[in-house]
């Protein structure tokens, strides 16, 4: 059986959606009729026209408020951002309304938005189209935030993001829209990924590799090098959800391997490595065999220039120069 591509899984799973409830439509930038920006809504406007699929100007902080009041009726709308950079254009909304509504109407008013696009370095389209902030929404009460890293994930997290009644912020990465390493074999049964629910990607004894996004399939060729190379068996486990943070998987493999080394592609200060750091220093202090380490995107605006961007995001090589770095 043919693998499903990133994007493909995607697809897959709106198109579901769109036939599972008519109140499920998806709008955005370039959605309808040029296919997605990044093809993940290919073929969805041809087969479920104008009402269902729709093309907006680019306008963020417009058709994000539309998007919102139409939830707050109702729809269940599925927006397409080019950039989650561009979210911040839109924060009022994002923050100050979706997150807030249901809290401030006393559970009367439902805001089932998702809000759905790439958030990621890496790709050399500068600073201002680089940014990583599912920190930032993950501070907000009211929000949940997922960063699948696989097609499976991506599908299934996909589904329960527009059923869940709350705002639901996917995350993806442009790089793993067609990335081999990230294609699953989908079953061809509908199937859901809960929300807020980490999964260990690879099992080991030696040191948990923590990570989400692409920073997982990093962690996952580390563990790899790591083992052939150094005789290092380490677990790999993926978040999946930053919020709401599935700690009990993550401490319980801490408290397996002793030792954890957290990859994340956010900054360093303030980061969601920084939460889990937090957590595991709390919760599993008297597991630890050594400090906790992170390897992080390095602290300056995205580089534009393509090498060196390499090295700032997190890398195979820097995370096996961190873990040879624990006692």
């Amino acid at each position: 059986m043919a693998l499903t591509l990133y994007r493909q899984a995607l697809n897959r799973a709106l198109d579901e959606e769109l036939a599972n409830d008519e109140q499920v439509v998806i709008i955005g930038e370039e959605v309808a009729e040029y296919n997605g920006a990044y093809k993940v809504t290919n073929g969805l406007w041809k087969k479920w026209g104008d009402k269902r699929v729709v093309d907006t100007p680019i306008s963020e902080a417009g058709f994000i408020g539309m998007g919102i009041g139409a939830s707050m009726m109702g729809v269940r709308p599925v927006m397409e951002l080019m950039f989650f950079s561009f979210a911040y254009v839109a924060l009022d909304q994002m923050i100050n309304n979706a997150a807030c509504v249901r809290y401030m109407s006393g559970g009367l008013i439902n805001c089932p938005i998702v809000i759905r696009g790439p958030a990621n370095a890496g790709t050399s389209v500068g600073a201002t189209h680089s940014h990583t902030p599912e920190n930032l929404f993950a501070n907000v009460p009211g929000l949940k935030v997922v960063t699948p890293a696989t097609a499976h994930d991506a599908y299934g997290l996909m589904k329960s993001a527009v059923r869940d009644n709350d705002p639901v912020y996917v995350m993806e990465n442009t790089l793993l829209y067609g990335d081999p390493a990230a294609a699953s074999d989908l079953p061809d049964d509908e199937f859901t990924v809960p929300i807020g629910s980490a999964e260990v990607k690879r099992q080991g004894t030696d040191v948990s590799l923590i990570a989400h996004g692409r920073s997982v399939i990093v962690a996952l060729e580390a563990a790899k090098q790591l083992d052939e190379e150094k005789g290092i068996n380490a677990e790999v486990v993926d978040l999946r959800s930053i919020r709401p943070l599935d700690e009990e998987t993550i401490l319980k493999s801490v408290e397996k391997t002793n030792r954890a080394v957290l990859i994340d592609e956010n900054k360093p200060f303030c980061g969601v490595s920084s939460q889990i750091a937090a957590t595991i220093q709390e919760k599993a202090f008297d597991s630890l065999d050594s400090p906790v380490l992170r390897v992080t995107s390095i602290d300056a605006p995205a580089i534009y220039c393509p090498p060196l961007e390499k090295e700032q995001v997190p890398n195979v090589s820097r995370v096996v120069d961190m873990v040879q770095k624990l006692g």
